[in-house]
């Protein structure tokens, strides 16, 4: 079992920016998965990054490319979203979400992933 807490999310205004914090309660296998999704009110949950614990691949939704920076420590236990340049549809409820094991084909894929945190709450509103 992994457990994962994250912190970081909150209220901030059009143009500014948050950083998101995933700690795993163990480290994640080179060649498993850390993503963050995201759910909006009355929407259905989205893949927004994801990195590759071993290698540092990274994959990102065309939402947020350019503007999102996912990232991990070298351990392998937190994973980091960099959110620069918000905007008010960045806002949702953010769920960091991992895997021990991924076919990398698979990554933004939300069954893919079998521990998911409790979720932090991103606002963006002038």
């Amino acid at each position: 079992q992994v457990q994962l807490v994250e912190s970081g999310g909150g209220s901030v205004q059009p143009g500014g920016s948050l950083l998101l914090s995933c700690r795993a309660s163990t480290g994640i296998n080179m060649n498993g998965a850390m993503a963050w999704f995201r759910q909006a009110s009355g929407n259905e949950r989205e893949a927004v990054a994801a990195i590759r614990p071993g290698a540092g691949s990274t994959r990102y939704a065309d939402a947020v490319k350019g503007r999102f920076t996912i990232s991990r420590d070298s351990a392998k236990t937190t994973v980091w979203l960099q959110m620069n340049s918000l905007k008010p549809e960045d806002s949702a409820m953010y769920f960091c979400a991992v895997a021990q094991i991924m076919n990398w084909q698979f990554v933004f894929t939300e069954g893919a992933y079998n521990y998911w945190g409790q979720g932090t709450p991103v606002t963006v509103s002038s």
